[in-house]
């Protein structure tokens, strides 16, 4: 049985330190947004962020990325220069593959306040794996 209450800490066989950056110490560039001039009328917007660069907790190496996001806007857009910076503030971060794409949907999510956003987070084959993780929010 799981307590919900105590953090799970990684199981590491390998005997590497691992520590993720925690989110407070991430100093990600905010995301600015402008108003949407036609909120009722539903466009997508599509994203791909081709050169997304984090670092993996457990061997401190690059993961390379394609983000590809896409959003139905309610009242407010995302500003795309804000959106290059703070993709590229993830750097210097050690994060998770499944942690990165679930900070960015929050974080986009609360910047922007769209009716939907799809996010796919497509990262390189790494020792012979590729991983695709995908999330996806819909306001109530």
């Amino acid at each position: 049985m799981i307590d919900a209450g105590k953090e799970l800490q990684p199981i590491n066989q390998q005997g590497l330190e691992v520590r993720s950056t925690p989110r407070e110490e991430m100093d990600l560039f905010p995301l600015d947004t402008f108003a949407y001039e036609f909120p009722g009328r539903e466009i997508k917007i599509d994203f791909a962020i081709t050169e997304f660069t984090a670092i993996c907790p457990f061997s401190d190496f690059p993961d390379f990325a394609t983000i590809r996001l896409e959003y139905v806007p309610h009242q407010r857009c995302v500003e795309l220069k804000s959106l290059k910076l703070y993709i590229n503030s993830f750097r210097q971060v050690k994060i998770f593959h499944e942690h990165v794409i679930n900070v960015i949907l929050e974080d986009f999510v609360r910047a922007c306040d769209p009716l939907s956003v799809e996010i796919e987070g497509d990262f390189h084959v790494r020792g012979n794996i590729k991983t695709v993780v995908r999330a996806s929010y819909r306001k109530q």
